[in-house]
């Protein structure tokens, strides 16, 4: 290994909630990706995400030794952006602020929360540098798609920030253009649904991944509210029974009994009509949603880019691109790498290619009163 490829060497950390990926990149090139799992009895000895640092931590180095990874030489660690406070785009330097967002978890308990902390832990040991990636709380929306219809809820951002910035660099430069020259409708499409307005390489509106737009495999999306309200009242549910119904039991799985998108084009193929219309379903409104962020950018797109694991399919892509090809270029970019995107996302800052930000660092008009 050459000197300068030495100095590219990035551990790259993504902590899932029964697993922890971890990868090796020398420069661009993977060199080791692997998975550590946990058993769900094992993580269910801790109360909270942030109780498991520890225990992630040392398999992580156990693994990592026993694969013959050379951990002195690394350069840097890169982990999962977490629920963290709203924050513009970029690459992040791990900070202590960032950790203890992490601890308090107070924009919601998810693992990667423990991105930042086990890519800032292991780093220390070795005395390099720590960063995370366009976490999913990335948030530069402008002012107008701030409000909700009430002044007390604040319309704000939770999307596949990692994924969809990755995918929009790649466009860019299949096009031969600088992101930030480009207006585009990036879709991920995967178990939750992110869809959003990308002006002049800034994500300007988008559809909440938890509680908007389309409904997906697995969330119901944006809901009818007096229904809702209605449900909520009627004493027939818990909290928890209904914050499941709406992320991890709605969308395909509420109305099919399976979140998996090949079983359904499977009872598609075998003359299911019913799973046809909900599937179905689902692409109208996926390209319903598409055609409301291009009225955000007035109409002027260099294309509409569709990723994440559904756009895979033959079936979806074919659906949408049936209703949003009059918008122009469609560009299918299909599944995603979360571990090359957060590797490419250090490897600029390692290369001066963008200045590492300080956490947090928020875009202008996220704090005005409405």
């Amino acid at each position: 290994m050459d000197e300068t490829k030495k100095s590219e060497l990035i551990l790259v950390l993504n902590p899932g909630s029964t697993s922890t990926k971890l990868a090796v990149f020398e420069g661009e090139e993977c060199r080791f990706d692997d998975s550590i799992q946990h058993s769900v009895l094992e993580l269910g000895r801790y109360r909270t995400v942030w109780e498991q640092y520890e225990y992630r931590k040392c398999l992580i180095l156990e693994f990592l030794a026993d694969s013959g990874v050379a951990l002195h030489s690394l350069t840097a660690v890169v982990g999962r952006g977490g629920l963290f406070q709203p924050t513009v785009s970029g690459t992040y330097r791990v900070n202590e602020q960032m950790i203890a967002d992490a601890r308090t978890a107070e924009a919601g308990e998810h693992p990667s929360n423990l991105g930042a902390v086990l890519a800032y832990g292991i780093a220390w040991d070795f005395g390099i540098q720590a960063f995370i990636v366009d976490p999913p709380c990335v948030d530069e929306l402008d002012i107008l798609a701030r409000y909700s219809g009430l002044p007390e809820i604040r319309r704000t951002s939770l999307v596949h920030a990692l994924n969809i910035k990755a995918t929009a660099r790649t466009v860019a430069r299949q096009l031969g253009r600088k992101l930030r020259e480009l207006n585009m409708v990036v879709a991920h499409l995967g178990g939750g649904i992110s869809i959003c307005a990308i002006g002049k390489g800034r994500m300007v509106d988008v559809s909440n991944a938890l509680s908007a737009g389309p409904f997906t495999p697995e969330r119901a999306g944006a809901l009818p509210t007096a229904d809702l309200l209605r449900m909520c009242f009627a004493g027939e549910h818990e909290e928890s029974t209904l914050v499941r119904k709406l992320v991890g039991a709605g969308g395909l799985m509420a109305y099919l009994g399976t979140k998996d998108a090949e079983e359904i084009e499977g009872r598609i193929e075998g003359g299911d009509a019913r799973a046809r219309r909900v599937y179905d379903a689902m692409i109208y409104q996926i390209a319903k949603e598409i055609g409301a962020m291009a009225t955000v950018l007035k109409g002027e797109l260099d294309a509409v880019v569709l990723t994440g694991g559904l756009a895979k399919s033959e079936h979806v892509v074919a659906g949408i691109e049936s209703r949003v090809g009059f918008l122009g270029r469609v560009v299918v970019v299909p599944g995603e790498d979360e571990l090359e995107a957060l590797a490419h996302g250090c490897l600029r800052v390692l290369r001066g290619e963008e200045e590492a930000k300080t956490y947090p660092e928020t875009v202008e008009g996220a704090t005005v009163e409405l």
